[in-house]
């Protein structure tokens, strides 16, 4: 056999993050043989330098706020949280960044593993540079998936790389404390490691180049974050850019645009995401290397039958969760064509990525959580949408007052006013990230506001928030 007979598959799959994973499950269960190539841990970003580890680092600092937000409890928790123990737990739910496990699970579906870096170099041709130097040639009958991810971007600061600043992946997997952080950007990294440092015993201060925090959110919902970042003992500073960051004695001196020179052992750049695709070899085929990679609802790339992009590198939603559930859809149409199955292609088909339009759901796990799915109001608006947002004050729920004594939070739902279906929900407070996928039903299956009246809470819950909100819509 020639090499190339060798090593023919009806799929080929770049990277074994958890994206490229369900890809490769899902072409497997259908009968297609599927080859997956990995460069670093298979699991990916997600098991390793991200939701894994940073939840495993969080767990311990939201329980014990909860903790002490309970009478008869509190004075038990006053003391400060056992950091080893923290960072051990976190060490063990990334299985100490070891992949026996994932390989095994790849293993147990039939999927062939192949180590190194894989290339495209040419139409469903797949080039892998092991870790040893020698190539491999891989060929994909029906398709290639580009489930390759994406990476911290870092600012255009001169000096930048001796600095030796964290990004999130060295923010998850630090082994011991920094005294002082700066952490610099207000999103969903820059929010949740704050949480987590700050509560470990680092003096964090925030450098926020925008009004707030989670611009991507209400506003109120970065509101209510950087109140309890601050009451922890943050430094919250919005409107506030980095001109220029130093190493001095081996320490971080970050200068502002306003002039203040701020010292830390470590500073953290959370100011977004690239996509992985630099290398990718995307030349060979027309594209553009290092760009997002355009898609349409089945995850096929734009002008390429054969070639999908599934997870970040789409730019459709950063989100693992989203990235996994475009992946079985990818799976499920890279399947139907390869076996001239119809394609289910309509909004709500087994073929097409409907949610990622529409019904988009995010946690945030700092101190209050922040949960929301669908559009904010000022989206919705932007999207043509005639509609009408109904807050309501969450301690004002008999659930939430049992949960924490002065428990703060808020609930907010946008509902559009012609199809009276809800186009968006923003929970804000303790414990609602178990509440999001109550709203995402909702807004996912497009519930009419009359049929939620029928879904009833359970007392006394804080889910009985959606009762005080129909209610609020009622009558206003």
């Amino acid at each position: 056999m020639t090499e190339t007979e060798t090593n023919a598959y009806d799929v080929v799959v770049l990277g074994a993050g958890p994206v490229g994973e369900n890809v490769a499950d899902r072409t497997r269960a259908a009968g297609l043989t599927t080859a997956v190539v990995e460069s670093e841990l298979v699991g990916g970003e997600c098991s390793y330098w991200a939701c894994m580890p940073s939840k495993a680092l969080l767990r311990p600092v939201i329980a014990r706020a909860d903790a002490r937000r309970v009478p008869g409890l509190s004075q038990s928790v006053q003391g400060p949280l056992d950091a080893p123990a923290v960072l051990a737990h976190r060490d063990y739910y990334t299985s100490d960044w070891k992949d026996d496990g994932q390989v095994g699970w790849l293993d147990s579906i039939g999927a062939d593993l192949y180590r190194g870096h894989g290339r495209l170099t040419g139409p469903r041709t797949v080039t892998v540079t092991g870790p040893d130097g020698g190539e491999r040639v891989l060929t994909a009958r029906h398709a290639v998936a580009v489930c390759t991810g994406s990476r911290a971007a870092l600012p255009g600061l001169p000096g930048l790389d001796e600095v030796r600043p964290w990004t999130s992946r060295e923010a998850t997997s630090a082994k011991d404390v920094p005294g002082r952080l700066i952490v610099v950007g207000g999103g969903v990294v820059a929010t949740e490691m704050a949480t987590v440092w700050q509560a470990l015993g680092s003096k964090v201060t925030m450098l926020v180049r925008g009004k707030g925090l989670l611009p991507r959110m209400e506003p109120f919902a970065g509101e209510l974050v950087a109140e309890a970042l601050t009451e922890a003992g943050a430094d919250v500073r919005t409107g506030t850019s980095v001109e220029s960051v130093t190493r001095e004695n081996g320490s971080v001196v970050a200068v502002t645009d306003n002039g203040d020179r701020i010292e830390a052992d470590e500073i953290l750049f959370a100011t977004g995401r690239a996509p992985r695709t630099d290398d990718l070899g995307l030349e060979t085929i027309g594209l553009e290397p290092g760009s997002w990679l355009d898609v349409d609802d089945s995850l096929r790339v734009t002008g390429h039958d054969w070639l999908y992009a599934v997870g970040d590198v789409n730019q459709r939603a950063l989100l693992t969760h989203q990235g996994k559930y475009q992946a079985r859809i990818a799976g499920a149409a890279i399947a139907a064509r390869a076996t001239g199955e119809t394609l289910l292609a309509e909004p709500g088909g087994a073929h097409a990525a409907t949610a990622d339009h529409a019904a988009v759901p995010q946690v945030v796990f700092t101190d209050p959580e922040a949960a929301a799915v669908g559009l904010s109001l000022a989206e919705a608006e932007q999207a043509g949408h005639r509609v009408k947002a109904v807050d309501v004050d969450l301690s004002s729920v008999a659930g939430a007052g049992l949960y924490a004594d002065g428990y703060k939070g808020r609930a907010r739902m946008v509902v559009d006013l012609e199809d009276e279906i809800l186009r968006g929900v923003t929970l804000v407070g303790p414990g609602v990230g178990e509440l999001i996928h109550s709203a995402t039903i909702a807004v996912a299956g497009q519930v009419p506001v009359g049929r939620l009246w029928h879904a009833v809470p359970s007392y006394p819950t804080i889910s009985e928030v959606w009762l005080r909100l129909l209610e609020a819509y009622r009558d206003a």
